[in-house]
Formats: C-alpha cells, sequence, structure tokens
C-alpha cells in the first residue's frame, strides 16, 4: 500500500522542510541537476510530491499517490497522475527520462518499480534516482531517529551500492554517481562516487538495442 498517510496530514511541514532547509535543498537539487541531459526532453517523476524537485529541474510530468501533495504540483503547472511506482499510468516507451527522489525508500516493492521505470523509458533513456545513503553519517542519523520521524517511520533506506545493484538487475547500464551533503565539506559541493555523501544520484540507462556494438 502507498505510504501516504504522513504526507496527507503533514503537507506543509514537508514543504516547509526545503525552506528551512534551503542549502541542503539546493546540493541535492545541483546533484542531480549534475546527471541531467543537457538538452530538455520529455521527462517524468515518479512520486513528485509537491514539485519540489520537478519545477526546477524543468520536469512537467509526475505520478504521486498522495492527493495532497499533488494537489501542490498540480497548482505549480505539473500535470500529475495518480498511481504509484509499481503500476505507472503511462505506455510503453514514453519517456526519454524518469527522475526518482527520496522516493525509493518508501516503495513496496523495488524491482517491480524499476521494471516500471525501464518499461515506460525509451531505449537509450535514462533514470536517475536520488536518495538517503544508508551507509553515510546522515543515512545513520535517520536510522537512530526513524521512530520519532513524522515521514521516514515506514521507510527502507538503502546503501549506494545496493541502489546500483537494484538498477543492474532491473537491465539498466550505471554510468554516474554524484554525491552532496559530505561531513566537513560546504553544502554546494558535489562529487562524483559515493561513499562519504548523505544524498547520493545515480544514473542508469536502459540500453538501445539498436546501438549494440558501437564504440
Amino acid at each position: 500500500m502507498p505510504k501516504t498517510a504522513a504526507f496527507e496530514r503533514f503537507a506543509d511541514a514537508y514543504d516547509g522542510w526545503f525552506e528551512d532547509h534551503r542549502s541542503l535543498y539546493e546540493a541535492e537539487l545541483q546533484a542531480i541537476g549534475q546527471l541531467m541531459p543537457p538538452s530538455e526532453v520529455e521527462a517524468m517523476e515518479v512520486g513528485v510530491g509537491s514539485g519540489k524537485f520537478a519545477l526546477p529541474l524543468g520536469i512537467r510530468v509526475g505520478v504521486e499517490p498522495s492527493e495532497k501533495m499533488a494537489a501542490r504540483a498540480r497548482a505549480l503547472g505539473i500535470d500529475v497522475q495518480a498511481g504509484v511506482a509499481e503500476a505507472l499510468p503511462y505506455p510503453d516507451e514514453r519517456f526519454d527520462l524518469v527522475l526518482m527522489v527520496t522516493t525509493i525508500c518508501f516503495l513496496d516493492n523495488v524491482a517491480t518499480s524499476l521494471a516500471e521505470c525501464s518499461r515506460v523509458l525509451r531505449p537509450g533513456g535514462s533514470l536517475i534516482v536520488g536518495f538517503v545513503d544508508k551507509a553515510s553519517d546522515l543515512g545513520q542519523r535517520y536510522l537512530q531517529k526513524q521512530g520519532e520521524s513524522r515521514f521516514y517511520g515506514e521507510a527502507t533506506f538503502f546503501s549506494a551500492a545496493e541502489v546500483a545493484a537494484y538498477l543492474r538487475d532491473a537491465g539498466f547500464i550505471v554510468t554516474e554517481t554524484r554525491q552532496a551533503l559530505i561531513p566537513d565539506e560546504p553544502p554546494g559541493l558535489i562529487k562524483e562516487g559515493s561513499g562519504r555523501g548523505g544524498f547520493i544520484a545515480i544514473k542508469g540507462i536502459k540500453p538501445d538495442p539498436r546501438r549494440e556494438g558501437e564504440r
């Protein structure tokens, strides 16, 4: 079942976090932005929420199970469909890019969700997954305080290695990783790879059979 109760009840508090922690939010946006295609493409965000990532990243289509969050995104001009990651309401090969930010920890079935992302992507399309790394200092703090959290009480956190493995199992080619929110570094510093950053963005490419064998 979609884990939407907290987002329905505390929508104001959710949006307030981005205002109260703007430097952290902007660092997460920058990490994802470094993996975005250089030109405009047809894109969709899974778990678009209130549009905090879709809007600044130029994504105008999204899926969201929480009606209260979806209404906020629609008010920003985003075309939001009610639905869940495990059954995306779009036809095959509809998009060039799918984004999923802080959504993977709320999924009922990660493998099915990533298979759905692959299904709606065109060959050669990209999936970008942003999340809090369970293995990081930040991830460990989230785990320690999980029982006190309005939003993450039902979450399942993953490490960067686990997410990369899920992507490969779903048939994606993992090409790039960015890490942000690195301890003892300025909030805006973005580095390649993972291992220190609390927030990770991983990019996977859906193989294009037409280009197999190219060098």
